[in-house]
Protein backbone atom coordinates (compact mmCIF):
# COMPACT_ATOMS: atom_id res chain seq x y z
CA UNK A 1 0.00 0.00 0.00
CA UNK A 2 1.55 3.32 -1.13
CA UNK A 3 1.85 6.12 1.40
CA UNK A 4 1.34 9.84 0.75
CA UNK A 5 5.11 10.28 0.73
CA UNK A 6 5.40 7.55 -1.91
CA UNK A 7 2.81 9.31 -4.09
CA UNK A 8 4.55 12.66 -3.68
CA UNK A 9 7.95 11.22 -4.57
CA UNK A 10 6.42 9.53 -7.60
CA UNK A 11 4.82 12.80 -8.73
CA UNK A 12 8.08 14.72 -8.31
CA UNK A 13 9.92 12.17 -10.41
CA UNK A 14 7.50 12.84 -13.26
CA UNK A 15 7.72 16.64 -13.25
CA UNK A 16 10.27 19.42 -13.37
CA UNK A 17 10.76 21.48 -10.22
CA UNK A 18 12.42 24.90 -9.86
CA UNK A 19 13.35 27.12 -6.93
CA UNK A 20 11.67 30.46 -6.23
CA UNK A 21 14.44 32.53 -7.86
CA UNK A 22 14.17 30.56 -11.09
CA UNK A 23 10.38 30.75 -10.97
CA UNK A 24 10.53 34.52 -10.55
CA UNK A 25 12.80 34.82 -13.59
CA UNK A 26 10.56 32.56 -15.66
CA UNK A 27 7.54 34.72 -14.82
CA UNK A 28 9.51 37.87 -15.66
CA UNK A 29 10.31 36.27 -19.04
CA UNK A 30 6.62 35.69 -19.77
CA UNK A 31 5.71 32.40 -18.08
CA UNK A 32 2.26 32.13 -16.53
CA UNK A 33 2.12 31.64 -12.76
CA UNK A 34 -0.70 29.30 -11.73
CA UNK A 35 -1.72 29.45 -8.06
CA UNK A 36 -3.49 26.25 -6.93
CA UNK A 37 -4.04 27.13 -3.25
CA UNK A 38 -7.47 27.39 -1.67
CA UNK A 39 -9.52 30.59 -1.79
CA UNK A 40 -8.87 31.54 1.85
CA UNK A 41 -5.10 31.20 1.29
CA UNK A 42 -5.23 33.27 -1.89
CA UNK A 43 -7.17 36.04 -0.17
CA UNK A 44 -4.44 36.36 2.46
CA UNK A 45 -1.82 37.14 -0.18
CA UNK A 46 -0.91 36.36 -3.77
CA UNK A 47 1.65 37.10 -6.46
CA UNK A 48 0.41 39.89 -8.77
CA UNK A 49 -0.63 38.60 -12.17
CA UNK A 50 -1.01 34.98 -11.10
CA UNK A 51 -3.94 32.89 -12.29
CA UNK A 52 -5.89 31.38 -9.40
CA UNK A 53 -7.51 27.96 -9.77
CA UNK A 54 -7.93 25.93 -6.55
CA UNK A 55 -6.39 22.48 -6.82
CA UNK A 56 -9.79 20.85 -6.37
CA UNK A 57 -11.14 22.64 -9.45
CA UNK A 58 -8.05 22.32 -11.63
CA UNK A 59 -9.19 19.55 -13.96
CA UNK A 60 -12.57 21.17 -14.55
CA UNK A 61 -11.40 24.76 -15.09
CA UNK A 62 -7.85 24.88 -16.36
CA UNK A 63 -8.55 24.28 -20.06
CA UNK A 64 -10.99 27.18 -20.07
CA UNK A 65 -8.49 29.49 -18.37
CA UNK A 66 -5.17 28.35 -19.90
CA UNK A 67 -5.97 27.75 -23.55
CA UNK A 68 -2.40 27.49 -24.87
CA UNK A 69 -1.11 24.09 -23.84
CA UNK A 70 2.37 24.88 -25.15
CA UNK A 71 2.82 27.97 -22.98
CA UNK A 72 5.30 27.99 -20.10
CA UNK A 73 3.48 27.45 -16.78
CA UNK A 74 4.88 27.72 -13.26
CA UNK A 75 2.60 26.05 -10.70
CA UNK A 76 2.61 27.35 -7.14
CA UNK A 77 0.91 26.29 -3.91
CA UNK A 78 1.71 27.10 -0.28
CA UNK A 79 4.71 24.81 0.14
CA UNK A 80 5.34 22.88 -3.06
CA UNK A 81 3.26 19.75 -2.48
CA UNK A 82 -0.04 20.46 -4.19
CA UNK A 83 1.82 22.18 -7.01
CA UNK A 84 3.74 18.97 -7.71
CA UNK A 85 0.54 16.96 -8.08
CA UNK A 86 -1.01 19.79 -10.11
CA UNK A 87 2.00 19.92 -12.46
CA UNK A 88 1.66 16.20 -13.09
CA UNK A 89 -2.05 16.62 -13.79
CA UNK A 90 -1.36 19.38 -16.30
CA UNK A 91 1.07 17.09 -18.08
CA UNK A 92 -1.61 14.41 -18.27
CA UNK A 93 -3.96 17.00 -19.76
CA UNK A 94 -1.50 17.79 -22.54
CA UNK A 95 0.34 20.85 -21.20
CA UNK A 96 3.90 20.45 -22.43
CA UNK A 97 5.99 23.04 -20.54
CA UNK A 98 5.07 22.95 -16.85
CA UNK A 99 7.22 23.25 -13.72
CA UNK A 100 6.38 23.20 -10.02
CA UNK A 101 7.81 25.84 -7.68
CA UNK A 102 9.56 24.27 -4.68
CA UNK A 103 8.82 25.98 -1.38
CA UNK A 104 5.65 27.56 -2.70
CA UNK A 105 4.17 30.92 -1.78
CA UNK A 106 5.40 30.70 1.81
CA UNK A 107 9.03 30.65 0.72
CA UNK A 108 8.38 33.28 -1.96
CA UNK A 109 6.94 35.60 0.68
CA UNK A 110 9.65 34.85 3.28
CA UNK A 111 12.33 35.78 0.74
CA UNK A 112 10.79 39.22 0.26
CA UNK A 113 9.59 38.70 -3.29
CA UNK A 114 6.66 40.72 -4.65
CA UNK A 115 3.23 39.84 -3.28
CA UNK A 116 0.10 41.64 -2.11
CA UNK A 117 -3.38 41.05 -0.77
CA UNK A 118 -5.67 40.70 -3.81
CA UNK A 119 -9.01 42.42 -4.05
CA UNK A 120 -11.70 39.83 -3.46
CA UNK A 121 -15.45 39.75 -3.79
CA UNK A 122 -17.56 40.08 -0.69
CA UNK A 123 -19.87 37.18 0.25
CA UNK A 124 -22.80 39.24 -1.05
CA UNK A 125 -21.03 39.80 -4.36
CA UNK A 126 -20.11 36.15 -4.67
CA UNK A 127 -23.79 35.34 -4.36
CA UNK A 128 -24.94 38.07 -6.73
CA UNK A 129 -22.43 37.22 -9.48
CA UNK A 130 -22.36 33.46 -8.87
CA UNK A 131 -23.39 32.62 -12.44
CA UNK A 132 -20.50 34.72 -13.76
CA UNK A 133 -18.07 33.04 -11.38
CA UNK A 134 -19.07 29.64 -12.77
CA UNK A 135 -17.87 30.68 -16.23
CA UNK A 136 -14.14 29.95 -16.60
CA UNK A 137 -13.93 32.76 -19.15
CA UNK A 138 -15.15 35.25 -16.52
CA UNK A 139 -14.55 33.93 -13.02
CA UNK A 140 -13.59 36.14 -10.10
CA UNK A 141 -10.84 37.89 -12.07
CA UNK A 142 -13.27 38.86 -14.82
CA UNK A 143 -15.88 40.03 -12.34
CA UNK A 144 -13.28 42.22 -10.67
CA UNK A 145 -12.53 43.72 -14.09
CA UNK A 146 -16.21 44.51 -14.59
CA UNK A 147 -16.48 46.10 -11.15
CA UNK A 148 -13.50 48.30 -12.00
CA UNK A 149 -14.75 49.19 -15.49
CA UNK A 150 -16.36 52.44 -16.66
CA UNK A 151 -18.93 52.51 -19.45
CA UNK A 152 -20.64 55.63 -20.82
CA UNK A 153 -24.09 55.47 -22.41
CA UNK A 154 -25.16 58.16 -24.84
CA UNK A 155 -28.87 58.29 -24.18
CA UNK A 156 -31.24 56.86 -21.58
CA UNK A 157 -33.83 56.02 -24.20
CA UNK A 158 -34.73 52.98 -26.28
CA UNK A 159 -31.19 51.63 -26.70
CA UNK A 160 -29.72 53.02 -23.50
CA UNK A 161 -32.42 51.44 -21.34
CA UNK A 162 -31.71 47.74 -21.97
CA UNK A 163 -27.98 48.37 -22.30
CA UNK A 164 -27.86 50.16 -18.95
CA UNK A 165 -29.94 47.52 -17.19
CA UNK A 166 -27.77 44.63 -18.33
CA UNK A 167 -24.50 46.46 -17.71
CA UNK A 168 -25.63 47.31 -14.19
CA UNK A 169 -26.86 43.78 -13.56
CA UNK A 170 -23.51 42.42 -14.77
CA UNK A 171 -21.70 44.55 -12.21
CA UNK A 172 -20.03 47.18 -14.37
CA UNK A 173 -18.78 49.40 -11.56
CA UNK A 174 -19.26 52.83 -13.11
CA UNK A 175 -21.97 53.71 -15.61
CA UNK A 176 -22.21 57.18 -17.06
CA UNK A 177 -25.41 58.37 -18.73
CA UNK A 178 -25.76 61.39 -20.98
CA UNK A 179 -29.26 62.66 -21.67
CA UNK A 180 -30.89 66.09 -21.33
CA UNK A 181 -34.47 64.99 -21.99
CA UNK A 182 -37.39 64.37 -19.62
CA UNK A 183 -39.53 61.26 -19.35
CA UNK A 184 -42.64 61.45 -21.54
CA UNK A 185 -45.62 59.08 -21.77
CA UNK A 186 -44.64 58.27 -25.36
CA UNK A 187 -41.25 56.96 -24.15
CA UNK A 188 -42.73 54.15 -22.08
CA UNK A 189 -43.53 51.99 -25.11
CA UNK A 190 -39.82 51.07 -25.30
CA UNK A 191 -37.70 52.96 -22.72
CA UNK A 192 -37.83 50.43 -19.90
CA UNK A 193 -35.60 52.38 -17.48
CA UNK A 194 -38.59 54.64 -16.74
CA UNK A 195 -42.18 54.31 -15.50
CA UNK A 196 -45.39 56.28 -15.22
CA UNK A 197 -44.46 57.67 -11.80
CA UNK A 198 -41.49 59.43 -13.37
CA UNK A 199 -43.19 61.17 -16.28
CA UNK A 200 -41.81 64.69 -16.27
CA UNK A 201 -38.60 63.72 -14.40
CA UNK A 202 -35.17 64.17 -15.92
CA UNK A 203 -34.27 60.96 -17.73
CA UNK A 204 -30.84 60.76 -16.12
CA UNK A 205 -32.40 60.97 -12.65
CA UNK A 206 -34.95 58.29 -13.49
CA UNK A 207 -32.23 56.06 -14.92
CA UNK A 208 -30.06 56.45 -11.83
CA UNK A 209 -32.93 55.48 -9.54
CA UNK A 210 -33.61 52.32 -11.55
CA UNK A 211 -30.00 51.22 -11.81
CA UNK A 212 -29.04 51.80 -8.18
CA UNK A 213 -32.11 49.86 -7.05
CA UNK A 214 -31.06 47.03 -9.36
CA UNK A 215 -27.44 46.89 -8.19
CA UNK A 216 -26.02 48.99 -5.34
CA UNK A 217 -22.47 48.07 -6.46
CA UNK A 218 -22.86 50.40 -9.44
CA UNK A 219 -21.86 54.07 -9.33
CA UNK A 220 -24.10 55.96 -11.76
CA UNK A 221 -22.74 59.28 -13.03
CA UNK A 222 -25.26 61.52 -14.79
CA UNK A 223 -24.68 64.19 -17.43
CA UNK A 224 -27.85 66.25 -17.94
CA UNK A 225 -26.31 68.20 -20.79
CA UNK A 226 -26.42 68.62 -24.53
CA UNK A 227 -23.41 66.98 -26.14
CA UNK A 228 -21.46 69.36 -28.35
CA UNK A 229 -17.94 70.00 -29.53
CA UNK A 230 -17.07 71.86 -26.34
CA UNK A 231 -17.78 68.96 -23.95
CA UNK A 232 -17.63 65.73 -25.97
CA UNK A 233 -13.96 64.94 -25.29
CA UNK A 234 -14.15 65.87 -21.63
CA UNK A 235 -17.20 63.68 -20.99
CA UNK A 236 -16.07 60.52 -22.77
CA UNK A 237 -12.42 60.70 -21.71
CA UNK A 238 -12.93 59.04 -18.33
CA UNK A 239 -14.56 55.89 -19.71
CA UNK A 240 -13.31 52.57 -21.09
CA UNK A 241 -16.14 52.02 -23.60
CA UNK A 242 -18.92 54.20 -25.01
CA UNK A 243 -22.31 52.67 -25.86
CA UNK A 244 -23.83 54.86 -28.55
CA UNK A 245 -27.59 55.24 -28.43
CA UNK A 246 -27.62 58.69 -30.05
CA UNK A 247 -30.42 59.45 -32.48
CA UNK A 248 -28.82 62.14 -34.63
CA UNK A 249 -25.91 62.36 -37.03
CA UNK A 250 -24.12 65.43 -35.61
CA UNK A 251 -23.59 63.69 -32.27
CA UNK A 252 -22.47 60.47 -33.95
CA UNK A 253 -19.80 62.26 -35.97
CA UNK A 254 -18.57 64.27 -33.00
CA UNK A 255 -18.48 61.06 -30.96
CA UNK A 256 -16.53 59.32 -33.69
CA UNK A 257 -13.91 62.05 -33.92
CA UNK A 258 -13.51 62.37 -30.14
CA UNK A 259 -13.34 58.60 -29.64
CA UNK A 260 -10.76 58.22 -32.40
CA UNK A 261 -8.70 61.03 -30.89
CA UNK A 262 -8.81 59.37 -27.44
CA UNK A 263 -8.63 55.74 -28.62
CA UNK A 264 -11.89 54.72 -26.92
CA UNK A 265 -14.01 51.96 -28.52
CA UNK A 266 -17.65 52.73 -29.32
CA UNK A 267 -20.42 50.13 -29.43
CA UNK A 268 -22.76 51.56 -32.04
CA UNK A 269 -26.45 50.78 -32.29
CA UNK A 270 -29.31 52.20 -34.34
CA UNK A 271 -32.96 51.30 -34.92
CA UNK A 272 -35.57 52.13 -37.55
CA UNK A 273 -39.08 50.71 -37.73
CA UNK A 274 -38.42 46.92 -37.66
CA UNK A 275 -34.67 47.04 -38.29
CA UNK A 276 -31.69 47.15 -35.96
CA UNK A 277 -27.99 47.72 -36.65
CA UNK A 278 -25.01 47.03 -34.37
CA UNK A 279 -21.25 47.23 -34.75
CA UNK A 280 -18.14 48.12 -32.74
CA UNK A 281 -15.84 50.95 -33.76
CA UNK A 282 -12.43 50.46 -32.16
CA UNK A 283 -10.08 53.19 -33.46
CA UNK A 284 -6.98 51.31 -32.34
CA UNK A 285 -7.89 48.03 -34.02
CA UNK A 286 -10.35 48.53 -36.84
CA UNK A 287 -12.64 50.75 -38.91
CA UNK A 288 -14.59 53.66 -37.47
CA UNK A 289 -17.87 55.41 -38.18
CA UNK A 290 -16.29 57.56 -40.89
CA UNK A 291 -15.10 54.41 -42.68
CA UNK A 292 -18.71 53.22 -42.72
CA UNK A 293 -20.29 56.58 -43.57
CA UNK A 294 -17.80 59.30 -44.56
CA UNK A 295 -20.46 62.03 -44.56
CA UNK A 296 -23.97 62.34 -43.08
CA UNK A 297 -26.82 61.73 -45.52
CA UNK A 298 -29.27 64.53 -46.29
CA UNK A 299 -31.94 64.88 -43.58
CA UNK A 300 -34.72 63.81 -45.95
CA UNK A 301 -33.00 60.43 -46.37
CA UNK A 302 -32.59 59.84 -42.63
CA UNK A 303 -35.94 60.18 -40.84
CA UNK A 304 -35.90 59.67 -37.09
CA UNK A 305 -37.87 57.09 -35.13
CA UNK A 306 -40.19 59.92 -34.06
CA UNK A 307 -41.05 60.39 -37.71
CA UNK A 308 -41.03 56.77 -38.92
CA UNK A 309 -41.89 54.80 -35.78
CA UNK A 310 -40.20 51.79 -34.18
CA UNK A 311 -41.46 48.48 -32.84
CA UNK A 312 -41.16 48.79 -29.06
CA UNK A 313 -39.29 45.54 -28.40
CA UNK A 314 -36.69 46.15 -31.14
CA UNK A 315 -34.45 48.49 -29.10
CA UNK A 316 -34.50 45.87 -26.33
CA UNK A 317 -32.84 43.40 -28.70
CA UNK A 318 -30.34 45.87 -30.13
CA UNK A 319 -29.49 47.46 -26.77
CA UNK A 320 -28.94 44.04 -25.21
CA UNK A 321 -26.48 43.14 -27.97
CA UNK A 322 -24.71 46.45 -27.35
CA UNK A 323 -24.36 45.58 -23.65
CA UNK A 324 -23.01 42.16 -24.61
CA UNK A 325 -20.41 43.67 -26.94
CA UNK A 326 -19.36 46.18 -24.27
CA UNK A 327 -18.84 43.39 -21.74
CA UNK A 328 -16.86 41.36 -24.27
CA UNK A 329 -14.59 44.34 -24.87
CA UNK A 330 -14.06 44.86 -21.15
CA UNK A 331 -13.19 41.20 -20.58
CA UNK A 332 -11.41 40.51 -23.86
CA UNK A 333 -13.88 37.73 -24.64
CA UNK A 334 -14.72 36.09 -27.94
CA UNK A 335 -14.93 37.78 -31.32
CA UNK A 336 -16.22 41.34 -31.14
CA UNK A 337 -18.13 43.15 -33.88
CA UNK A 338 -15.06 45.22 -34.81
CA UNK A 339 -15.12 45.38 -38.62
CA UNK A 340 -18.45 43.54 -38.71
CA UNK A 341 -21.83 45.25 -39.23
CA UNK A 342 -24.72 43.20 -37.86
CA UNK A 343 -28.28 43.89 -39.00
CA UNK A 344 -31.48 42.47 -37.56
CA UNK A 345 -34.87 42.34 -39.29
CA UNK A 346 -37.65 41.73 -36.78
CA UNK A 347 -40.21 41.03 -39.51
CA UNK A 348 -38.11 38.28 -41.08
CA UNK A 349 -36.50 37.31 -37.74
CA UNK A 350 -33.15 37.28 -39.48
CA UNK A 351 -29.61 38.48 -38.87
CA UNK A 352 -27.16 39.48 -41.58
CA UNK A 353 -23.55 40.47 -41.32
CA UNK A 354 -21.50 42.78 -43.52
CA UNK A 355 -17.79 43.57 -43.48
CA UNK A 356 -16.58 47.11 -42.82
CA UNK A 357 -13.14 47.99 -44.13
CA UNK A 358 -10.94 50.94 -43.35
CA UNK A 359 -11.16 53.70 -45.95
CA UNK A 360 -7.64 54.73 -47.05
CA UNK A 361 -8.92 58.24 -47.80
CA UNK A 362 -10.22 58.71 -44.24
CA UNK A 363 -7.86 61.02 -42.39
CA UNK A 364 -9.69 60.89 -39.04
CA UNK A 365 -7.65 57.99 -37.69
CA UNK A 366 -5.94 57.08 -34.44
CA UNK A 367 -2.58 57.54 -36.12
CA UNK A 368 -3.56 61.17 -36.80
CA UNK A 369 -5.08 61.64 -33.33
CA UNK A 370 -2.86 64.59 -32.40
CA UNK A 371 -4.27 66.57 -35.31
CA UNK A 372 -7.97 65.79 -34.87
CA UNK A 373 -10.30 68.66 -33.97
CA UNK A 374 -13.81 67.89 -32.76
CA UNK A 375 -16.21 70.42 -34.30
CA UNK A 376 -19.96 70.95 -34.54
CA UNK A 377 -21.56 69.41 -37.60
CA UNK A 378 -24.97 71.00 -37.19
CA UNK A 379 -26.07 72.42 -40.50
CA UNK A 380 -23.22 71.07 -42.61
CA UNK A 381 -21.85 67.71 -43.65
CA UNK A 382 -18.18 68.44 -44.12
CA UNK A 383 -15.68 66.12 -42.38
CA UNK A 384 -14.09 67.35 -39.18
CA UNK A 385 -10.81 69.03 -40.09
CA UNK A 386 -7.35 68.04 -39.04
CA UNK A 387 -5.14 70.62 -37.45
CA UNK A 388 -2.14 71.73 -39.44
CA UNK A 389 0.91 69.56 -38.71
CA UNK A 390 3.25 71.06 -36.14
CA UNK A 391 6.12 72.98 -37.67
Amino acid sequence: MATFRDLLNEAKQQIDEVDTATAEQLVADGALLLDVREADEFEQGAVPGSVFIPRGHLEGQVEGRLTDKAAKVVVMCAGGVRSAFAARTLGELGYTDVVSMAGGFNKWKDEGRDWRRPEVLSPEQRNRYHRHLLLPEVGEEGQQKLLGAKVLLLGAGGLGSPAALYLAAAGVGTIGIVDMDVVDDSNLQRQILHNVDRVGDRKVDSAKKTLTLLNPDVNVITFDVRLDASNMEEIISGFDVVVDGADNFPVRYMLNDASVKLGIPVVHGSIFRFEGHITVFDPRNGPTYRDLLPEPPPPELAPSCAEAGVLGVLPGIVGSIQALEAIKLLLGLGDSLVGRYLTFDANEMSFREYKIRQDPSNQITYENRDRIQVVELEGHCMPAPLAAPAG
